[in-house]
């Protein structure tokens, strides 16, 4: 597979796509562990934080979006006795590995699909709760992905997503993302032979319109009572909204 220009790419909704999918092909055996470390182990705590904002009851049927190998999707699925979780990625390989996890857990009541978050293979109004982490960020057109997402919840249901915010200080901001960029290098090297492999995650991040933007953007797509919370001063954040009952 030839190696894709990471700017390049990226920075076209029409190319960007190909180089996720690349991308992503090639950290899945990796994924869990680096999450990880290159979060200092913070990542758990902010997944259990949007899953306490989701705020499940136990009967609702709930989508996670960019699922990867499984962990949002399983800890839905261990809080809805009554309910369902479906967890959905475009990437084969990270459906591959979060079924081999649902298969040795006897995890019966959620499910994996391969797909595109653009495109989704789901009715209109068909979930109670839509999660994602770390999926906004990846996707070629943030506001049509929330339309998308949009589409596919009930009347009343929400959205909840976690992913790498903008901090308002100019200093720290540009702190973090040297951080982000050097760490994410080593590692790339280290393990793939390949700088650009993590150096992604910075640079998709300069693009991206980051949370005060993401709300505005959910505003603008029929999402109600929209927001976010952060977390570390702004390097992570969590958005919400709900689509309108009526």
């Amino acid at each position: 597979m030839p190696k894709l220009n990471l700017k390049e790419h990226i920075t076209s909704k029409q190319k960007k796509q190909s180089y996720v999918n690349q991308m992503f092909v090639k950290i899945a055996p990796f994924y869990d562990s680096f999450t990880v470390f290159f979060s200092f182990g913070m990542d758990r705590g902010w997944k259990r934080k949007l899953l306490e904002m989701v705020g499940l009851r136990g009967e609702e049927s709930v989508l996670d979006l960019a699922c990867g190998t499984g962990d949002i999707t399983f800890m839905l699925a261990r809080q809805l006795p009554k309910g369902s979780a479906v967890g959905l990625d475009i990437v084969p390989e990270m459906i591959a590995l979060a079924e081999k996890k649902r298969i040795s857990q006897g995890v019966t009541n959620c499910r994996f699909e391969c797909a595109d978050i653009m495109k989704m293979p789901f009715p209109d109004q068909s979930f109670d709760r839509v999660t994602c982490g770390y999926a906004l960020r990846n996707v070629p057109d943030v506001e049509e992905a929330l339309r998308e997402i949009h589409r596919v919840l009930k009347p009343g249901g929400t959205f909840h997503s976690l992913d790498f915010g903008h901090p308002p200080n100019r200093l720290y901001r540009w702190l973090y993302l040297h951080y982000l960029i050097v760490t994410g290098s080593i590692a790339g090297v280290l393990l793939h032979g390949d700088a650009d492999v993590y150096r992604y995650i910075p640079e998709s991040l300069k693009l991206y319109p980051g949370q005060q933007r993401v709300a505005e953007m959910m505003a603008r797509q029929g999402f109600e009572k929209t927001g976010f919370e952060e977390f570390g001063g702004g390097i992570m954040a969590i958005n919400f909204g709900t689509r309108s009952a009526g």
